[in-house]
C-alpha cells in the first residue's frame, strides 16, 4: 500500500485548494481516512476525518471551509481547502487505517479528527501548503 498526495501549492489568503491523496494497492473496504496537516514548530494535528461506514469529521478549524470526500472508484481521497488562510500553512499529510476482517468488530472506531496519529496505519509523504497574506 501507498499513498501519495499531491495538490499543495501557494495562494494567498481567501483561496482554495484541493489536494489529492492516491491509495495504490488499497483495497479495504472497512476503514478510516483522513487528512493531517503539519505546521513549522507544531504538533502534527487531524483536520478531517472520512469513515467507511459514513462520519465525516472536522477539525474546528476547518470546520465550514474544508470538505473530505473519497472517489472509490478513483481510491482517491480529496481535501477541498476554501477561505483559507496564513495559520492553514503546513504540510498536510492523507493516512488510512488497514482493517481487515473483523478488525473494527474487535476494536471498535476511533475515526475522528481528534484521533491521534498512531492509529492509522499508512500515512503518505505529504504535499506543503502555503497561505501568504
Amino acid at each position: 500500500v501507498q499513498l501519495e498526495e499531491s495538490g499543495g501549492g501557494a495562494v494567498q489568503s481567501g483561496g482554495s485548494l484541493r489536494l489529492s491523496c492516491v491509495l495504490s494497492g488499497y483495497t479495504y473496504s472497512t476503514f478510516c481516512m483522513a487528512w493531517f496537516r503539519q505546521a513549522p514548530g507544531k504538533e502534527r494535528e487531524g483536520v478531517a476525518t472520512l469513515d467507511s461506514d459514513g462520519p465525516i469529521t472536522y477539525s474546528d478549524s476547518a470546520e465550514g471551509r474544508f470538505t473530505i470526500s473519497h472517489a472509490a472508484d478513483k481510491n482517491t481521497l480529496y481535501l477541498q481547502m476554501n477561505s483559507l488562510k496564513p495559520e492553514d500553512t503546513g504540510m498536510y499529510y492523507c493516512a488510512a487505517t488497514k482493517e481487515g476482517a473483523g478488525y473494527r468488530e474487535y476494536y471498535g472506531s476511533r475515526c475522528h479528527s481528534d484521533q491521534a496519529g498512531e492509529y492509522f496505519h499508512v500515512w503518505g509523504q505529504g504535499t506543503q501548503v502555503t497561505v501568504s497574506s
